[in-house]
Order: structure tokens, then sequence, then C-alpha cells
């Protein structure tokens, strides 16, 4: 045998002992949960901002089927069911926990306080999940998509753009959410702006009825525009809500870009996809030995705008050209 060939056999056996190795699962897996608060467990396996988090995790090291277990839960967008699923996930002791939203995260937080929980959230130092943004000093960080009252005049000053003549805006959220501290930022944003606010009801649990019952009360009628929560749970019914809204007639800005993709008017908020990225580089860490103590929440430096030409054209609706260019992404 010439020493070409037999060195190029070694070459090959090993590029193949290491394929059939990565190919096997690691006798020693890491294990993670995965617990959203409205997305099904169908959409934690294919939705792209969940499919961006374990890329990034795996270009980190940590691959689902290798070296990585990842239990994956849903909240089905029913509120009161939280603390129960909080302790079945809490039960079954992840060295770790991605989530995300308030209600779920606080949740999760009084069923464990040593487990780490990555959450993407508003603001956790207002909701009591951190004692700062810069040093969290407990088992809670993560990444903030809320820029506190400025990003909720932001929004109310795109409604106003619309619609200036507006004077009365309906605030689309649950009741726990019209008691929590971001409801308070936009009010006082409305008030700022000299716009009346009123709340639209859609009750304690989030689901197609509660949207059908909430528009069909006379209550929020005479609202000029809607602003819908930033509650992610509007994300399972957003076809509802969407269509609801839309037959209403009235300028509506939502939350999240899916939302227009839906058929929505118009969304400013913060890219998902980088965010969970970032969750994903902060899990890397916590993987890898840092506590969530020490690890700053990762704050937004910029947020987008998306606009849906056709929804404006559905409510009599000419978007001001100042929208048109200032938005990210206008959709035909």
């Amino acid at each position: 045998m010439r020493r070409r060939d037999f060195i190029g056999g070694i070459v090959s056996s090993s590029v193949l002992l290491t394929r059939a190795s990565r190919a096997r699962p690691s006798a020693n897996p890491r294990r993670i949960a995965i617990v959203a608060p409205w997305h099904s467990i169908e959409e934690l396996r294919r939705n792209p901002v969940y499919r961006a988090f374990l890329d990034e995790l795996a270009r980190l090291g940590f691959v689902e089927g290798e070296n990585l277990i990842v239990d994956r839960y849903s909240g089905d967008g029913k509120l009161d069911s939280y603390p129960e699923l909080a302790r079945t996930v809490v039960s079954k002791n992840p060295e770790a926990i991605l989530t995300g939203a308030g209600p779920m995260t606080l949740a999760l937080k009084s069923a464990t306080q040593s487990i780490p929980i990555v959450t993407i959230i508003g603001d956790p130092v207002v909701w009591g999940l951190a004692a700062s943004l810069a040093r969290p000093g407990a088992n809670v960080t993560g990444v903030t998509v809320d820029a506190g009252i400025e990003l909720h005049g932001k929004r109310l000053g795109l409604l106003r753009e619309i619609r200036p003549e507006a004077s009365r805006i309906a605030y689309v959220a649950s009741s726990s959410a019209w008691k929590q501290p971001q409801a308070a930022m936009v009010r006082e944003a409305a008030q700022a702006s000299k716009l009346s606010l009123s709340h639209l009801d859609l009750g304690t649990s989030l689901n197609d009825a509660a949207y059908e019952k909430a528009f069909a009360s006379t209550d929020w009628t005479k609202a000029d525009v809607l602003l819908v929560s930033d509650e992610p749970e509007h994300l399972s019914h957003m076809r509802t809500l969407v269509e609801l809204a839309t037959g209403a007639r009235s300028p509506t800005c939502y939350p999240f870009r899916d939302l227009v993709l839906a058929g929505g008017l118009m969304a400013y908020y913060r890219d998902l996809l980088d965010a969970f990225r970032q969750l994903a580089a902060q899990m890397g860490q916590i993987l890898s030995g840092q506590t969530p103590a020490e690890m700053p929440f990762r704050q937004p430096t910029n947020f987008r705008l998306s606009v849906n030409i056709k929804a404006a054209q559905k409510i009599g609706l000419v978007l001001p050209q100042t929208i048109l260019v200032s938005a990210d992404e206008v959709i035909e």
C-alpha cells in the first residue's frame, strides 16, 4: 500500500468517526425547558423565533438531539393555568428555563428560586422579577422588549399621525394586564398626549370568545383608535383579533409584526428574531456555568415599524406618506 493511500484512509476513517460521534446523542446531555405562554407545542418546533434560538444555541455548542434535551410546554394562553404549569415544569428539574411574558415568568419564579430562568419581557424591575436591569440579583435574566413610557408614547404618536383628529383611544387588554405597570405607562402616555383612554376588556382568559364578546360591547365604540397590549397571548388568536379590529374600521397599532402579517394595520415592535438569538446567548452562558443573578438584562437599541397597505384600504384609510417613508416594512 502506498503511503499516500494509507494516510488518506486514516483521514477518511477519522472523519467518519467524528461524524458518527456527532450523530450519537451524548451520554450526559444537558436539559432545558421551553415554556411558551401562548404558542402550541407544534409551533414551538417550527416557529422562526424558536428556530433562531435553537440555531444560535447550536452554534454555541448545545445541539438538540446530540448533547441537549429540550422539553416543550405550552400555557395555551390560559392565564389562570400558568401557576400549575410552572409547578409541573419545575418538578421535572431542568437545568434552565426559557419563557416569556410577565405572568408566566412570575409563575415560574414563584415555583423555583434556584433554577435559572431566561425570559423575554417588558420591564423586569417593574414586574418585581429583578433588582435592576444591570444586576438582576436572583434567578431571572433575559431580554426586554419595552422602552417604557417612550415606547407607548411612540405608538400613540403613530396613531395620531394616521388620524390627527383622534381624541379617544381604547386599550385592548385582559383584565389582569389592565392592572399591570405597563397599562399604567399607557395611561400616562395617553394623558401626556391629551388622549382619553378607555379599556376594551378581554376578561381573564384570552380566547376567541373573549375577543368577540369584548368587541360586541358598546363601552369602547366611541374610541377613534385602538392600541393592543403587549400580551403575547394575542398571538394565539391573532386572526380573530385582527378581523374584529378591521371590522370595527378602527386604526389599530399592534405590538407584534405577526399581527400585521395576519392582516393588521400597523405594529411598532422589537425584532424578535434578534431578541431570541440574544436569549440563546444568555442560555449558553448559564449552561456554561454563569449565574443569572449577575447577568444583565439585554435592552433593545431600536424598534421596527411594519404597516399593511391592504389593511388600510379595508378600513378606508390612506396612510400618510410620512408613515410609509419611516416604515421598515410596507406590506402590499
